[in-house]
């Protein structure tokens, strides 16, 4: 993706992301993104790190403070197929920027049970923050301006690249 002087390589930053995730994991982690990015990002750790099981998915939309204004979105439903009482979780999502749909993803997770940890994972935090959320790993760190929007997208091969709009 290229925009301005904004180069991002999604492909080499997931790297990076392997790298980082596969540093935070625990013997009993489980992975969980974030629909949609996040979701694809945690399919494609579970496979790649050979992790037992398969990862999760969370939905934020039930629980956004805009939820009036957006409605349901097209981006999945929460499917979490394993315990989340005690279980260490690292949720994952493909851009990290104002904080208010990792705000309103623990909410939806808390809905579920009460993990004994839970750390987030990111390919770019692009800052913005309105909330005080902090990525425990974030493979770049990009400033946009506000009236743009960056996004993970993957072809039908599962190759990753950004989309800019704005």
């Amino acid at each position: 993706m290229s925009q301005g002087n904004l180069l991002l390589d999604a492909e080499s930053l997931y790297g990076e992301l392997l790298k980082g995730v596969r540093s935070l994991l625990t013997p009993t982690t489980r992975l969980v993104g974030i629909t949609s990015g996040g979701a694809w990002l945690a399919e494609r750790l579970q496979a790649d790190l050979q992790l037992s099981g398969e990862s999760g998915a969370i939905s934020s939309a039930m629980h956004r403070d805009d939820f009036a204004q957006r409605g349901l979105s097209d981006g999945g439903q929460t499917k979490l197929p394993f315990e989340i009482n005690g279980a260490h979780l690292i949720v994952l999502d493909d851009v990290l920027y104002t904080g208010r749909t990792l705000r309103a993803v623990l909410n939806e997770l808390f809905d579920y049970g009460r993990p004994a940890s839970v750390k987030l994972a990111v390919l770019v935090d692009r800052g913005g923050r309105e909330l005080p959320i902090q990525a425990d790993f974030a493979a770049a760190r990009v400033a946009l301006p506000p009236e743009q929007s960056l996004s993970l997208a993957r072809n039908d091969n599962g190759v990753f690249n950004f989309s800019v709009k704005g």
